[in-house]
């Protein structure tokens, strides 16, 4: 693997820039067949912490082993990123994921990740922030309007 540096920390072996990241995020998902993320991993750390709405993962192996299982639940994933900065040690993105499932309707996920870096540059923490049931539940009938209603009478 190619060391890549960027002008905010030019000593550290995988500091990665905003747009490095767009384009490494952006070649995972195809437009096309199952993602890949096999390009990335060298960006993580040994004892990334990645955290979502549903679970906590800690280390490489077991992030692996997520990537994977998502990969099988769908026949297509796409993602598009319109937004993304770096401040320091933390980068930000908003993102768009198509997930095209096997037996279930298209559904477009809404959210935002957190990737903290390391001090040698690398990924050591990633956040997921999404609302995966409310955006599931908007593409299926008969469900979408019942779950908005509750949502916005308990929570709204």
């Amino acid at each position: 693997m190619k060391p890549i540096t960027d002008m905010e920390n030019p000593n550290s072996l995988f500091s990665v820039s905003a747009a490095q990241v767009k384009e490494l995020w952006s070649r995972t998902y195809n437009r096309e067949g199952k993602p890949d993320w096999s390009h990335i991993f060298p960006y993580y750390h040994d004892e990334i912490v990645f955290k979502d709405s549903i679970q906590e993962i800690r280390g490489i192996t077991a992030f692996k082993a997520l990537c994977t299982r998502l990969t099988g639940r769908c026949r297509q994933l796409q993602m598009n990123i319109p937004s993304l900065m770096k401040e320091h040690d933390s980068i930000f993105m908003q993102w768009e994921m198509t997930m095209i499932f096997k037996r279930f309707p298209r559904s477009t996920i809404y959210g935002a990740t957190k990737l903290t870096l390391h001090e040698n540059g690398q990924i050591i923490g990633q956040r997921d922030y999404y609302d995966i049931w409310g955006d599931i539940f908007d593409n299926i009938p008969l469900v979408n309007k019942p779950y908005r209603w509750f949502m916005k009478k308990y929570f709204g």
